[in-house]
């Protein structure tokens, strides 16, 4: 329906009635203008909508043809030196030659050299009667409003841009008889009688003097003129956009409203300068020239083309939007479903000009896709600083074991290094060919084979949820994603995960029970030894040198007391210096102590656990989900209920702080564990439970002694340091007391 002034109803305006409201006076007789436009553009919406009872079609035109006409005519119009050269003797030669040049291009083409460009005559004569009025000299019915509302209404039955156009083209060929004549003033004879006959010679002598300055200002309008007119076309042109839809115009002020704001200011001003041309060229002394309206109306027009301007690149934006949006769902469909192999998905991740969009690290050559059909890809998300980080340690000893044992099944899959980077310059991409130079694995030959929409799908938090974190996304051999971030999955159980997908991962947790091959298995090659001989091994840490040496003493002769084998380990802490634990391993090999490792397997070890906290946690998190036992990550039934988790939580506690802590266990059975205190005091009074020991054996008789040891214990303090990046529960219970643990940040820089 449409917009209709408040006090009026459509059906009580007849066609051609004097509906237009008086101009408001001011105090010195000057015209105002109302500051706020709702009414009067109700009208114009009004005169718009009663196209739609016509009787006829409007007459097609070529609008880009009208609009290049007339601006080529203003062109010539608004030369800045036009005046003083017609007002003179003979035209210099060559002074329009760029320009005409550019005319004769325009008008060469097989479109402009049929005499017309479709413009209705009859409604041209319309515009230009209305435009061009004599009553702009007697001052009879000079009412702007008026004469615009009724060329609007002269033109209803056409678009908003054509409307604009047409008025533009009845203007420009008004202005262009009369400079036509001044150019050619002083070359052509005929040219010479009709400027006589016109004063020219008066009109332009006066351009130069007493005119000059409303000259400039009656140019800059018609300049101010064709810029919101070009706007008003352009933003029409993305109305029709089939990517825009009366929800993305409403909501970037795109509307028919704000269109007929622009058109019709667009049209009074185009009568002020008509009124103007009129004024000016009549050479009437009498004639009063207010310039104030000349400035009103750029002022005007200058707001609109702002607004035109901010409300063009809002709805670009928001269309642009949309496609992204349609374009990211339907990469979404293609890597969320199965095919028929992977390589439709493949290139949808990676495309380069039919030209090969993927580099052999190894063979240091160019490949294509092809050559990862049919199998299992993992795609290796990261930003450039990535060598130092725990996940390119995790895949580099993962590819040396497929490359030692290729035929492997669960050797059957291939790498690929995707950088992530938001913007690429040429000491980036200098640091990405060096890092893929390092690397035996795939790698994208240049960055801009993953396009903006495939990284904004990397990037989305309910998709891959990329955030410079490295991830190891997995697509099976159909082209599947089936691990949003297999790293976890990898680092803990290795190649035997393969194929490395989610079910892969439950099945593998469901079997697993916490023991000691589990949590130590990795570390050193003797560990698999020992645990095959049946020997009893120790895992410790801490920073006190003076209790390692107390504890390893300790544990020893309980060791000897009890008659077994017992093998001792430092592992260190988590998060610890490498100087300071580099220092406690020199002491302890130098005194004999213990065994230790290099400091990258203690690193190593702890990343691995943090790994298992994350796999675990999800692989529960989601079983109970299923079960309908839980709905989120926080329940203290997810560390209590499974002895896995629990165990995982107390190692990491262990690690959390600079204390010293113990584990002893041996093949596949339970295992003791203990702050280094409460450890210490057990294995220093093991005559108190050797008995035991020997009913039950040395380990259970250590947990059972252990148990009334903690609850003597007149107090104690654990902490538990987790990942941020990834499960993050509400809630953890204590893995010595059980009770629910406090929560804080903690924000740690360690340049060690």
């Amino acid at each position: 329906m449409a917009l209709v002034p408040q006090s009026k109803t459509p059906n009580t305006i007849p066609r051609g009635a004097d509906y237009y409201r008086p101009p408001l006076l001011s105090r010195n007789g000057r015209r105002q203008f109302e500051t706020d436009d709702s009414s009067l553009i109700s009208q114009v919406l009004f005169i718009d909508e009663s196209h739609d009872d016509r009787p006829y079609d409007p007459t097609p035109i070529s609008l880009k043809h009208v609009l290049k006409a007339a601006e080529v005519i203003l062109s010539h119009v608004n030369t800045p030196d036009i005046h003083f050269n017609v007002s003179g003797s003979t035209i210099p030669e060559g002074a329009y030659e760029d320009t005409l040049q550019e005319t004769m291009e325009h008008f060469a083409s097989p479109s402009s050299r049929h005499g017309s460009y479709g413009v209705p005559t009859s409604v041209f004569i319309a515009i230009s009667g209305k435009l061009f009025t004599k009553k702009w000299l007697t001052g009879e019915d000079d009412n702007k409003q008026k004469i615009a509302m009724g060329i609007l209404y002269a033109v209803h039955q056409y678009d908003w841009q054509e409307k604009v156009v047409l008025v533009l083209g009845t203007f420009a060929v008004k202005n262009g008889e009369l400079w036509l004549v001044a150019q050619l003033y002083t070359t052509y004879a005929l040219a010479k009688e009709i400027g006589k006959l016109e004063q020219l010679p008066e009109l332009l002598e006066r351009a130069e003097t007493d005119l000059k300055s409303k000259f400039e200002a009656y140019n800059n309008l018609v300049k101010a003129v064709l810029r919101v007119t070009k706007l008003i076309i352009r933003l029409q042109e993305i109305r029709h956009d089939p990517d825009s839809t009366p929800e993305l115009e409403f909501t970037t002020n795109s509307t028919d409203f704000h269109i007929a704001t622009a058109v019709y200011w667009t049209i009074w001003s185009l009568v002020v300068s008509a009124s103007h041309f009129v004024g000016i060229t009549s050479m009437d002394p009498d004639y009063n020239i207010e310039t104030w309206e000349l400035s009103f109306s750029i002022q005007k027009l200058e707001t609109i083309q702002s607004d035109l301007e901010e409300t063009i690149n809002s709805l670009n934006d928001a269309i642009q939007r949309k496609k992204d949006d349609e374009a990211l769902a339907a990469i979404a469909d293609i890597l969320e479903n199965p095919h028929v192999d992977n390589i439709k998905p493949l290139n949808v991740l990676f495309f380069k000009d039919d030209q090969p969009a993927l580099y052999d690290c190894y063979r240091k050559r160019r490949v294509n896709i092809g050559m990862l059909k049919g199998k299992v890809v993992i795609l290796f998300l990261t930003d450039l600083d990535i060598l130092h980080e725990k996940e390119y340690m995790i895949v580099q000893q993962m590819y040396m074991e497929k490359r030692h044992e290729p035929l492997k099944p669960e050797s059957q899959y291939e790498i690929v290094w995707v950088p992530i980077v938001d913007s690429w310059t040429e000491d980036k991409y200098e640091q990405f060919e060096s890092i893929r130079n390092a690397m035996e694995w795939y790698s994208i030959y240049l960055p801009s084979v993953v396009s903006p929409t495939v990284i904004r799908y990397i990037r989305k938090e309910d998709k891959w949820n990329f955030v410079n974190k490295p991830l190891l996304v997995v697509m099976d051999p159909q082209g599947k994603i089936v691990h949003n971030n297999a790293v976890h999955m990898m680092c803990v159980f290795g190649s035997i995960a393969f194929p490395f997908n989610k079910t892969r991962e439950e099945l593998l947790w469901e079997e697993e029970t916490w023991r000691l091959e589990l949590v130590a298995d990795p570390i050193d090659d003797n560990i698999l030894s020992w645990i095959t001989e049946r020997k009893h091994l120790c895992l410790y840490g801490g920073e006190d040198i003076n209790w390692i040496r107390n504890f390893t003493k300790v544990a020893r002769s309980a060791a000897w007391e009890a008659g077994i084998q017992l093998e001792l380990l430092y592992v260190g802490n988590n998060k610890a210096k490498e100087r300071v634990v580099k220092n406690i391993m020199r002491i302890i090999q130098d005194e004999n102590l213990s065994h230790t490792i290099e400091w990258h397997l203690i690193s190593f070890f702890w990343t691995r656990l943090e790994s298992m906290w994350e796999s675990k946690g999800h692989q529960l998190q989601n079983k109970l989900k299923k079960s309908s036992e839980l709905g989120s990550t926080d329940s203290v039934a997810m560390k209590k209920d499974d002895a896995i988790m629990q165990g995982i939580i107390s190692m990491l506690s262990f690690g959390s702080s600079d204390h010293g802590w113990a584990v002893i266990g041996t093949c596949s059975a339970e295992m003791s564990k203990a702050n280094g205190e409460l450890m210490l005091k057990s294995l220093r009074e093991f005559n108190v439970w050797k008995t035991r020991h020997i009913e039950i054996g040395f380990t259970a008789a250590l947990n059972e002694y252990l148990a009334g040891v903690s609850k003597q214990a007149p107090h104690h303090c654990s902490s538990l340091t987790l990942p941020v990046t990834g499960l993050m529960p509400e809630t953890v219970a204590c893995a010595e007391c059980g009770r629910i643990m406090e929560r804080f940040n903690l924000f740690r820089c360690c340049n060690d």
